[in-house]
């Protein structure tokens, strides 16, 4: 948004970020992804309330809180979803601007892929998209053993079909996370007419008869206003955008009036219709060591570091989960309702060096994506106090359709683990394990051991006129309320078949222009 806004020299745009720079060779280096997540590194710190479908666990809900957002922290897959969520949303929802045709011109603005512009990619744009080769002897057993079992390979899940096994497409640039940040904000703040704040917590939307005049926010422990000339543009995320609505007086006149909160607009549906899609893998010990297990040596991961600084062909520039592929848990559906990713390495993987430290058991795992969810749930706040985490109810597989769907996901990943030459890798099933082969039983493990893939929307999201439920119109412009927008996930009628990072920067992009169009 700051980059396309930023293009007209009479605008001037602030941006507000609760976090800090980005600038820590952690986020660069596309391998230390994983320690990033354990860690809870640059992120909010989010869980769940306890999900009673998933044993009672609270499940961890990563938010990046830094420069670049929740690019800065994610897993650097790139997808736009199939064509048909898209058209979807217009039929479903009456977003009749919303169809993949008239989303697609906004994909290829927004991208630079690595092959050249056609008719469904786009190059030159700021967003380095490429495709990785992760080689390993495992993928090439992989990929052979699934068309064997009648699944059919596609060159790019990102053009008219999704369907099939591919290699995993990436926004890594030159052996670097390429984030929003870097493809976006940086070039954004050369501008001259784009500036940035860090470490600044927005409170609330400062509103004057009905109009968004500003934010009330803290500034080293201060409250002060900072107003807008033109508008005030929410992109906090799923879970922050709907908690500064009903801050401000927007929601859901029940909830505000529990918190003692002054009622500005009453939207019943802001922070309704949370979803996300859930993961659950399965896990095999490997017979020989991955290529990553050899790097990771201390006496090598070092020289591999400097390979990736230099020249961006290391392996620590990549990350393991080297192959997707979409396909349908049931014949009889008309779309893929699963995401299968091959992750050649295990998580708990680090730097060894026998016999100064114990060297890790090389593993790697099929991780199963549901992506299309019935289950829904919401956000509410603990308290009026900006300061305090808001309420995350996921309601994990509430729906009868998502426990059947997951059950079978992980019956379709056991079979592809014991089939062909990708069965020879295998040296013992690690989870479920071999003493897990009941329904019960699968429905047990999914509920211990399924959580998040870090794709949470929906709790602001777009409708058509007279649509009850919906919190902004097409134009991401929040009902009954001027000079006010909110252009992140929480947007999303419905989550895409894929990865949401590039759907949200796509909005930007379109919503930027028609910001621009009508000044």
């Amino acid at each position: 948004m700051a980059y396309r806004l930023g293009a007209d020299p009479n605008l001037k745009i602030l941006v507000l970020e609760a976090g800090g720079s980005d600038r820590s060779p952690m986020i660069k280096i596309p391998l230390t992804w994983g320690l990033i997540l354990k860690n809870r590194y640059f992120d909010w710190g989010y869980f769940t309330h306890q999900e009673s479908q998933m044993n009672h666990r609270q499940i961890e809900c990563a938010r990046g809180k830094i420069i670049g957002g929740s690019s800065s922290i994610n897993g650097m897959a790139y997808a736009r979803g199939a064509p048909e969520d898209y058209d979807g949303w217009c039929q479903d929802f009456g977003l009749t601007d919303w169809s993949y045709e008239k989303v697609l011109p906004f994909f290829k603005k927004s991208e630079s892929w690595q092959d050249g512009a056609n008719a469904w990619r786009g190059y030159g744009g700021p967003l380095h998209v490429s495709q990785m080769i992760y080689k390993d002897p495992l993928l090439d057993s992989f990929f052979q053993t699934v068309q064997e079992m009648g699944y059919s390979l596609n060159d790019d899940y990102n053009a008219q079909n999704i369907d099939g096994f591919a290699h995993m497409q990436t926004t890594i640039r030159n052996g670097k996370r390429w984030s929003a940040a870097s493809a976006y904000l940086y070039p954004a703040l050369k501008k001259g007419n784009v500036d940035v704040m860090t470490h600044v917590l927005v409170h609330k939307v400062k509103l004057q008869a009905g109009k968004a005049v500003g934010v009330e926010l803290s500034i080293d422990g201060k409250l002060q206003t900072i107003f807008a000339n033109n508008e005030v543009i929410l992109c906090a995320g799923v879970i922050n955008s709907p908690q500064l609505l009903m801050l401000s007086g927007i929601g859901d006149p029940i909830e505000l009036e529990n918190h003692g909160i002054e009622i500005n607009a009453a939207i019943p549906g802001v922070g309704k219709n949370l979803h996300d899609h859930i993961v659950c893998d399965v896990r095999w010990r490997r017979n020989d060591n991955g290529p990553l297990f050899e790097v990771l040596r201390y006496d090598r991961i070092f020289f591999d570091l400097i390979k990736t600084a230099l020249l961006g062909t290391g392996l620590s520039g990549q990350v393991p989960a080297a192959a997707v592929g979409h396909i349908k848990s049931d014949k009889s559906l008309a779309l893929a309702d699963l995401q299968l990713i091959l992750a050649a390495a295990p998580m708990n993987a680090g730097p060894h060096l026998h016999p100064l430290s114990r060297s890790y058991d090389d593993a790697y795992a099929l991780k199963g994506v549901y992506l299309t969810p019935k289950s829904r749930g919401e956000i509410k706040l603990i308290d009026g106090n900006p300061r305090s985490k808001p309420k995350i109810i996921q309601n994990f597989i509430h729906h009868d359709v998502d426990r059947v769907t997951l059950r079978r996901m992980v019956k379709i990943m056991r079979s592809i683990g014991d089939k062909g030459r990708f069965a020879k890798h295998a040296k013992a099933e690690i989870s479920p394990g071999p003493l897990v082969t009941t329904d019960d039983e699968i429905d047990v493990f999914i509920a211990n051991n399924a959580i998040t893939l870090h794709h949470p929307v929906g709790t602001c999201r777009m409708g058509s006129m007279g649509d009850p439920m919906s919190v902004i119109n097409e134009k991401m412009q929040v009902n009954g309320v001027e000079g006010l927008r909110v252009v992140d996930g929480s947007s999303m009628p419905r989550v895409v078949r894929g990865p949401v990072n590039a759907p949200i920067i796509m909005m930007a992009e379109k919503i930027a222009e028609s910001i621009l169009m009508a000044q």
